[in-house]
């Protein structure tokens, strides 16, 4: 019988254009039909027997928002008939009109949601809270696009219920044991994350872009060139990221690019010409996954006058010992171009990273210090102990990376300073399992024009230890910022290009971050899902204005 196995999902969008991902039961025709009589038709591609389209809507009309039908072949496929489905509204493209504001929620770190009626361990889901309150009130405030950062899904912390169903697959005793091998399990961890039913109507009417981070693939992934190493030594780990990268191009990044760079890309016009795209698509991946030069996958989205790049901060890595690098040289020369291309014509500019930017000092420094041990400058034994340390302490973000790390800052300074620069440079991240701002200073110089933050947000559906929850509120603390000089000073480390303070947090709980910005003018909410009667809703917990 004729049907989406998943989807559809809502993902580029403009003020007359969009795109609709799906998954579909066997090949065919999808059309997208709308209620303004517009649309757009799609054949679907093949990869290991599943069958994918990504329909191109276009003549919409800006500041409207159109209610849509999936259909596969001549059978309707979308909206379903069966509650919960039947109850929820319409799916509906929102075009964005000329002087509305943009809203920008975001967040990362999502474990699946257990099916309805069971304990949630992880407590109230932030995107399923998201979803009660659009549905409740479609014609209400709702976000633009949803910026989910990374770890979408958890190929190396699977649910009770993916366990059980890998040990009907092969022995759990075996390497990888309940950790996902394949690409078929990896299509499993999207069914088990986007087909819960209120998120999977959101995703369907809320514009979303996405970007990987470690999870996606395995805790730690690309965190030094022996870490590389030792993994590839092992005999399931070829199947393993190949299949990690091959997934993440199908359902998360080929939505993420405009309608003009999915026509231009090469890669989809050669699985839309073949009966089985699975050989090209890991031929692809392989090319990846040996020379991350060769595959770009960040991207620039432009939502009026606010300017979102989101930056591949896990794949895009030099990792050579010496030449240690967050972005190789093509990927941050394409920063850069992309944040002074038309500067001026946008008046705030959002970095996404999946990894933040500006961390407490303790980390900073102590990432800081490890990485010049596992140069070797300190000896080798030293150099031993960074590398244990570099691995079991999750020492990998843009502070283990200290030229990378001045780089942005001077980037970020540049593109803030002058007539041209927006009024607000904000850098969007994750990862850490808390949210809290952060602000810079640039000491012995003028700072920019712009107002500069680091904002991160995480998770939306996890949880984090009392530990850990302790560990990072006395990581922000003057005692810490002292403790973390130490380090800095036996590793022989100058003061970075910048200092920061945190303004805001840092909060625990499921959250969700939203930027809404008109004109020159942006403010900032973070709202935690709390458990109600009716369900997941959303809590404000803070909401300031950025813009100077």
């Amino acid at each position: 019988m004729a049907g989406l196995r998943l989807g559809p999902l809502l993902r580029y969008i403009d003020g007359s254009s969009a795109t609709i991902w799906v998954e579909t039961s066997r090949p065919g025709t999808v059309e997208v039909r709308c209620a303004d009589g517009t649309g757009g038709t799609a054949g679907t591609f093949q990869i290991a027997g599943h069958h994918y389209a990504l329909v191109q809507v276009t003549g919409l009309t800006p500041g409207t928002a159109t209610p849509y039908e999936v259909f596969l072949g001549h059978t309707r496929v979308w909206p379903l008939s069966e509650e919960p489905f039947a109850s929820l509204p319409p799916s509906v493209i929102p075009t964005p009109g000329p002087d509305a504001p943009v809203r920008v929620a975001f967040g990362s770190c999502r474990w699946a949601a257990p099916p309805t009626g069971e304990a949630d361990p992880m407590g109230p889901d932030a995107l399923d809270a998201l979803a009660r309150r659009v549905a409740a009130d479609p014609a209400g405030e709702r976000p633009g696009v949803l910026l989910l950062l990374g770890d979408q899904v958890y190929a190396d912390e699977t649910s009770d219920a993916t366990r059980a169903w890998l040990s009907a697959r092969r022995d759990l005793d075996e390497a990888p044991g309940s950790q996902v091998a394949d690409y078929e399990e990896y299509t499993h961890l999207y069914y088990e994350s986007w087909l819960d039913p209120q998120v999977r109507w959101l995703l369907s009417t809320v514009p979303t872009c996405m970007v990987f981070d470690d999870h996606d693939v395995i805790d730690d992934w690309n965190t030094s060139a022996s870490w590389v190493t030792d993994m590839r030594a092992l005999p399931w780990w070829r199947e393993r990221v190949l299949s990690g990268l091959m997934s993440y191009w199908v359902h998360q990044h080929l939505g993420n690019l405009s309608p003009a760079e999915v026509e231009a890309d090469p890669l989809y016009a050669s699985l839309r010409d073949t009966p089985d795209g699975t050989d090209a698509l890991r031929a692809f991946a392989a090319r990846a996954e040996a020379d991350a030069a060769t595959v770009r996958w960040s991207y620039r989205r432009d939502f009026g006058r606010v300017r979102l790049l989101m930056v591949d901060s896990r794949a895009a890595r030099v990792l050579e010992e010496g030449r240690r690098s967050m972005l190789d040289r093509s990927e941050a020369a394409w920063l850069r171009e992309q944040i002074l291309d038309g500067r001026g014509s946008y008046d705030h500019l959002l970095i996404g990273t999946s990894l933040p930017w500006l961390l407490p000092h303790l980390v900073h420094d102590v990432e800081g210090w490890s990485s010049v041990l596992c140069r070797g400058d300190k000896g080798a034994r030293w150099a031993r102990l960074g590398e244990k340390l570099r691995r079991g302490a999750d020492l990998e973000h843009w502070s283990a990376f200290p030229e990378s790390f001045d780089e942005l800052a001077e980037l970020i300074a540049e593109a803030g300073t002058g007539p041209e620069a927006p009024a607000t440079v904000s850098v969007l991240s994750g990862d850490v399992h808390h949210a809290y701002v952060a602000e810079p200073t640039w000491p012995g110089r003028a700072g920019p024009d712009a107002r500069v933050v680091q904002l991160t947000c995480s998770p939306v559906h996890n949880s984090i230890p009392l530990s850990i929850r302790l560990g990072f509120r006395f990581g922000w603390s003057a005692v810490a910022r002292g403790l973390g000089r130490v380090f800095a000073r036996h590793g022989g480390l100058g003061r970075p290009s910048v200092d920061w303070r945190k303004t805001g947090g840092p909060w625990f709980g499921n959250q969700l971050m939203t930027l809404t910005a008109q004109g020159r003018s942006a403010v900032l909410r973070l709202e935690h899902a709390r458990q109600g009667e009716a369900g997941a809703r959303l809590e404000t917990v803070m909401e300031t204005r950025l813009s100077r």
